[in-house]
């Protein structure tokens, strides 16, 4: 992957280029940012930089012997550290990997899930990881000056620490001409030892300009309606992505907000019941995924009420529920209702009974709609 195929990031993709040309290169690296700016594909240019053999000013050359194992995601020291799923190791889904991020570049965690036919499971980097790290490590560079690892979503290391801690002595006492990169959405999750080995680089929402231009040319749009999308997407290629697709998860989380937020303003119990009931029956990641996505809704309208349409990013359809809604959410209960969907996302986390948390999340809003 060259930096040629990355949205955006020139500000990031110079610095990582200079530091390769000036010798500067640091041996462990936090790639940290929110879904979808890019910090997988940067990671895997910037190691290819480091190797190619005949690299350019601006980028790798992409025809060398090793830019071509590169493209495959199959230079023989590259090596990768992801989440997985029944206690396995990331060699065992290699296949799927390479296969995801050659075809996609741009990918969720849930969509790695689903990769994995693992959308009701949880993916996370096991304790057992360690060994196969220590082993690629030990052994000397095949090809290129250095060995890189990166590691995507280091923040799902398993609870008991076993990888974090034999992670943290590598970073340590790292092998010569080893680069680690880690790619991180959520840094302050992991274990402050290892946020004070690394050097933080910090990878900034896609600009609205280059998003608009990439999804302009990818799907032909209108300049309105990339202009829209891209707004509305906050710097994230897969959250525009998700847009123009119209997912299936977005129309139901809506369609499921609309739905609690009527039976909690008509005071219907039973309809709540069921709805508790059917929610607690999607699995855990999706039930997160619409506790966020209802947090944003709140969020969205409550910011409606200033008629600032610049401070709103909402599609047509959420738009046009909105505009009847939105005067229900004041600053009487807008932080009370956040706090409750904060609250409930945590539980469903540690694996509360769903339906418990979802009928007791419901009937709270039968009192705070009313303020």
């Amino acid at each position: 992957m060259q930096f040629s195929e990355i949205i955006g990031q020139g500000e990031t993709k110079n610095r990582l280029i200079r530091s390769v040309r000036e010798g500067k290169i640091s041996h462990a690296q936090l790639f940290a940012g929110a879904e979808g700016v890019g910090k997988l594909p940067l990671a895997i240019a910037y190691a290819q930089y480091v190797c190619c053999t005949n690299r350019g000013e601006n980028d790798s050359c992409g025809v060398c012997p090793s830019c071509v194992k590169f493209g495959k995601l199959a230079h023989p020291d590259l090596h990768f550290v992801f989440p997985v799923i029944s206690s396995s190791v990331s060699d065992d889904f290699i296949k799927e990997w390479r296969e995801i991020v050659t075809e996609k570049k741009y990918f969720t965690y849930n969509q790695w899930l689903a990769k994995l036919n693992a959308e009701n499971k949880q993916a996370l980097i096991y304790s057992k990881e360690s060994e196969a790290v220590l082993r690629k490590l030990s052994m000397k560079s095949y090809e290129s000056e250095y060995k890189v690892m990166i590691i995507w979503q280091p923040e799902r290391m398993y609870h008991d620490l076993g990888f974090g801690n034999k992670l943290l002595k590598i970073l340590e006492e790292p092998p010569e001409r080893t680069l680690f990169v880690l790619v991180s959405e959520n840094p302050d999750a992991l274990m402050i030892t290892i946020q004070s080995r690394t050097q933080r680089i910090n990878i900034p929402a896609i600009a609205e300009s280059d998003l608009t231009r990439c999804i302009t040319e990818r799907y032909y749009l209108s300049a309105d309606e990339a202009n829209n999308i891209a707004r509305i997407a906050g710097g994230s290629y897969t959250v525009a992505i998700e847009n123009i697709k119209a997912s299936d998860e977005s129309r139901e989380n809506l369609a499921r907000f609309i739905e609690i937020m009527r039976l909690a303003y008509s005071k219907n119990v039973r309809g709540i019941k069921q709805w508790a009931d059917a929610t607690a029956g999607i699995g855990r990641e999706r039930q997160k995924n619409f506790l966020a996505y209802a947090q944003r809704m709140i969020r969205e309208n409550f910011m409606l009420n200033f008629h600032h349409s610049e401070l709103n990013y909402m599609t047509n359809a959420e738009q046009s529920f909105a505009q009847k809604f939105s005067p229900f959410i004041n600053e009487r209960n807008i932080f009370d209702i956040m706090e409750e969907f904060a609250l409930a996302e945590r539980h469903i986390e540690q694996n509360v009974n769903a339906k418990m948390v979802f009928f007791d999340l419901s009937l709270k809003f039968i009192v705070l709609l009313k303020r």
